[in-house]
């Protein structure tokens, strides 16, 4: 797991010893916003969606995470609630450390307090190109830059979210995606198969969106 790459065998051994381990079925919340809890998860296998629930009950996904990441940490570094919900979209095994004891590492070792603010970091610049996109730029164009960001050096891939979970990610409604979704269809940049499965056809047109 990259947060804990830059140990010994040796010192990866020490953090398997204070870390336990528990499954998620799929559609399973790990984890409510309002809850004191103080443990850092590392996901092992699967993939989890992180949201936020507006006081009038509409949900905002802010991001899916996969094998390798991990998820909880700043209730634990800033002492506040948890703000977010952690919900399984796939079963899922999670690595769990105890927030005192994660303390306690990331002064025994500090590569690891770096790879968590690398992380950090990460978010918060992806977060802020989440609000540029949402205040700057239309729907189509975003549903373009996500299309070819999810698809990478792939022809194809398989949503890993519901297209209403997919479309709060992209600040629109289920019903602007579908449609839009529709419009590339027609022009050739893409095909659909199933609800999930999207091949990407023109990777140029769609760049020119």
């Amino acid at each position: 797991m990259p947060i804990f790459s830059g140990l010994t065998y040796e010192e990866m051994l020490e953090i398997a010893a204070i870390t336990t381990d528990r499954k998620y079925a799929k559609g399973e919340t790990i984890y409510f916003a309002g809850r004191q809890e103080r443990s850092l998860y590392v996901i092992h296998i699967g993939r989890v969606k992180i949201s936020r629930i507006s006081s009038a009950g509409k949900t905002q996904v802010i991001r899916v995470l996969g094998p390798g990441e991990f998820m909880g940490e700043l209730s634990i570094l800033s002492g506040s609630p948890r703000t977010d919900y952690a919900e399984a979209v796939e079963p899922s095994t999670m690595c769990m450390i105890e927030g005192a004891k994660l303390k306690e590492l990331m002064r025994k070792y500090p590569s690891i307090a770096l790879k968590v603010m690398e992380e950090l970091s990460a978010r918060l610049e992806s977060a802020e190109n989440t609000i540029e996109g949402i205040s700057l730029h239309p729907a189509e164009q975003r549903l373009a830059q996500a299309i070819l960001r999810l698809a990478g050096d792939e022809s194809k891939f398989s949503l890993a979210l519901t297209k209403g979970d997919f479309a709060s990610q992209l600040g629109m409604t289920q019903e602007t995606l579908s449609r839009k979704l529709s419009l590339f269809q027609d022009q050739g940049f893409i095909d659909m198969k199933g609800h999930r499965m999207i091949i990407v056809l023109d990777k140029d047109g769609l760049g020119e969106v």
